[in-house]
């Protein structure tokens, strides 16, 4: 019997707002430990929350850019359960009455592309952060860190239209992507900006009912959910080919191991004890702000992609690359206001410029040179003024010191000689030196040309023009 996974996300991620969603406290990431933390984050008795408004505008957008549902009118909902790093002992979320429902996003798969449906995108409040295993930290002994307590999130809730770890994996990068294009989340899963958890179920193929699920949690990279939900598949088919039951629970997955650990039975919504937060009103959007929230909706990825393809007559293949992020894009278009061979751009931005970056380990908001410089770069090659293999040289250089185009390329002597005059006396003196190979060519083998053209490129230090050059070589050997 063939089986099948069904698989739902729920991802957690942190927005970029400088202060927490219910007060003034900073979101800073790395702060000392408990030092961005007030009465209201800390649950004293008597305290209000006041809602961040940037927090709202922040779910407008995503769901918007979802294709949600958007509820003018909702309202927050206490998550009520005990944890050491919940000083509150409930957790302030929305419920009944989420912000957006009812959206989709689009992955691409092996058969094309894939609506993957959102059930529901709601805000709330983080949690503080407990520490177990640092090295700090004695054997059975936990930390408390509140600094997180707090910082707002959007959880985003898939429907099960997920069936591989692939589709997965595609989901989340589309989805990231996607929040890091609208400004609102830095998306960095290291830092737990931008967590997951998975619902999984398996059931045999043609089955209608879903199978009992499992939890999954604590996966904080794209290769953690990929390996984590490979394990789970494989350990739930297992269980139903051995005539077993899947027992309804909640997983840790230890990625030291790659294996995933019982944590304890997996809560229903009930089990939380929802009702209406008392102390925040409802929510309402009216349609001016609502306006104003749509005007700020950037052009998203599919969108620039396809703009891409038509404007600037990139390869798919080209512009998919260029626009995965919204500031390699934004890089790309301001050099292409200063310099029109769009295809000569995009090499170069493929090519050195990415390499570069992973070399240095950056993104390209720390890239050294600016727009400006690449397209000086660009037109001196373009303009004969030195040749692509010089140029290369001229970029190595301007990545290592401040300068311009036009003073590195005098500073390294790479200036391309473009005298007619000049590069044959380079072409004579090569012929007279290799009679052989001269004499090769005109026997036909054409091939030569190559060896030929390198001598004079040679004697020249690499700054004669390659297609004067060549020029000057076949007019000379087939005269």
């Amino acid at each position: 019997m063939e089986y099948e996974a069904i698989i739902g996300l729920e991802v957690h991620t942190q927005l970029l707002t400088e202060t927490k969603i219910f007060c003034g406290c900073s979101t800073k990431f790395g702060a000392e430990p408990n030092s961005q933390t007030c009465p209201v984050c800390l649950g004293m008795p008597g305290v209000l929350p006041v809602l961040n408004k940037k927090v709202v505008e922040f779910a407008v957008l995503l769901g918007l850019a979802t294709h949600c549902q958007i509820r003018r009118y909702n309202r927050f909902a206490r998550k009520n359960y005990f944890y050491p790093d919940l000083p509150k002992g409930y957790q302030i979320s929305q419920f009944e009455e989420p912000i957006c429902e009812n959206g989709y996003l689009e992955i691409e798969t092996e058969s094309g592309k894939k609506r993957i449906g959102l059930i529901r995108i709601h805000m709330e409040e983080d949690a503080g952060k407990s520490v177990h295993d640092e090295t700090y930290v004695q054997s059975n002994e936990s930390l408390i860190d509140l600094n997180r307590c707090g910082t707002p999130l959007l959880e985003i809730v898939s429907a099960p239209d997920i069936r591989s770890p692939q589709e997965a994996q595609a989901y989340l990068m589309k989805l990231r992507q996607l929040v890091r294009y609208l400004g609102i989340s830095d998306g960095n899963m290291e830092e737990g900006s931008f967590r997951c958890d998975a619902n999984i179920s398996v059931r045999p193929v043609g089955q209608k009912e879903y199978g009992t699920r499992t939890e999954l949690k604590n996966m904080n990279s794209f290769a953690h959910v990929q390996k984590a939900l490979e394990y789970e598949i494989a350990r739930q088919t297992e269980l139903l080919k051995a005539g077993k039951q899947v027992e309804q629970q909640t997983l840790l997955w230890d990625a030291d191991n790659n294996v995933a650990r019982a944590m304890r039975g997996k809560e229903e919504s009930h089990d939380y004890r929802y009702f209406p937060e008392p102390d925040l009103v409802p929510i309402h959007i009216d349609v001016q702000w609502f306006d104003q929230i749509q005007e700020a909706l950037p052009e998203l990825p599919e969108q620039k992609f396809q703009r891409f393809t038509v404007e600037y007559k990139l390869p798919e293949y080209d512009a998919r690359l260029l626009t995965e992020s919204r500031e390699v894009a934004d890089y790309f278009e301001r050099v292409a206001q200063l310099f029109d061979d769009f295809k000569m751009i995009s090499n170069w931005m493929l090519g050195e410029v990415a390499r570069a970056l992973n070399e240095q380990k950056i993104s390209i908001s720390e890239f050294k040179l600016a727009p400006q410089t690449l397209a000086d770069l660009l037109k001196a090659i373009k303009n004969k003024v030195i040749s692509g293999s010089a140029a290369k040289k001229v970029f190595e250089y301007l990545l290592q010191n401040d300068s311009s185009v036009e003073q590195a390329i005098e500073k390294l002597g790479l200036k391309q000689i473009s005298d007619e005059s000049q590069i044959e006396q380079f072409v004579d003196q090569v012929i007279e030196q290799h009679p052989a190979e001269v004499e090769s060519f005109k026997a036909g083998k054409t091939k030569v040309i190559g060896f030929l053209v390198g001598q004079v490129m040679r004697l020249s230090r690499g700054k004669a023009n390659p297609q004067l050059v060549n020029q000057l070589l076949q007019k000379k050997l087939n005269g």
